[in-house]
């Protein structure tokens, strides 16, 4: 008996439709996740951010380069001969009330409407000459680096990049890293 061809080709269209749209809205991600950020931070509704950020991951990455600040900055200040390997103990009893600072809802928040990445906006008027919405993502350049890596690239106040990376996790992507400029 034959099978009928019909039923089969509909299936085949509905599922390379279906495949299509998950991939689209795979590669629409990070953008959903940075309009996400945008919204709950201009809407001040710091609770939802969790949706759009990996706080976790995100402590994961600015720690270290903190810590490395604090230490630059120790040996600055005392000297190579004196580092010892307690330098190590105490940038990262020092770090840590920042990372945790920054790596917190109201942290994001202040990092996207007050910091020295959004100074410049401030005296920024829209067309009306209502003050422009603080969003220093809006000019960021954006790329993917790789299928799970995101990055969106602004400069802070004086020029140098700061790289925000958004990690795939399945189909949804959320900020998980922060590329500080170097000193």
């Amino acid at each position: 008996m034959k099978t009928p061809k019909r039923p089969l080709r509909a299936i085949a269209i509905v599922a390379l439709l279906i495949l299509l749209a998950l991939f689209g809205y795979a590669a629409a991600g990070p953008y959903l996740a940075i309009n996400g950020i945008r919204n709950a931070v201009a809407n001040q509704q710091y609770g939802e951010l969790w949706r759009f950020v990996d706080y976790p991951r995100l402590r994961e990455s600015l720690g270290p380069q903190l810590q490395e600040r604090v230490a630059r900055g120790i040996i600055g200040h005392v000297g190579n001969a004196q580092a010892s390997s307690t330098i190590g103990k105490v940038t990262a009893l020092i770090a840590q009330p920042a990372i945790d600072t920054i790596v917190s809802p109201q942290g994001i928040a202040t990092l996207l409407t007050g910091s020295a990445l959004a100074q410049h906006l401030a005296d920024d008027t829209g067309v009306s000459g209502t003050p422009r919405r603080n969003d220093p993502l809006a000019g960021a350049t954006k790329r993917y680096e790789s299928a799970s890596l995101f990055t969106a690239t602004v400069a802070n106040a004086e020029g140098q990049p700061v790289v925000f990376e958004f990690r795939r996790s399945g189909l949804s992507w959320k900020l998980a890293g922060l590329r500080l400029p170097d000193l």
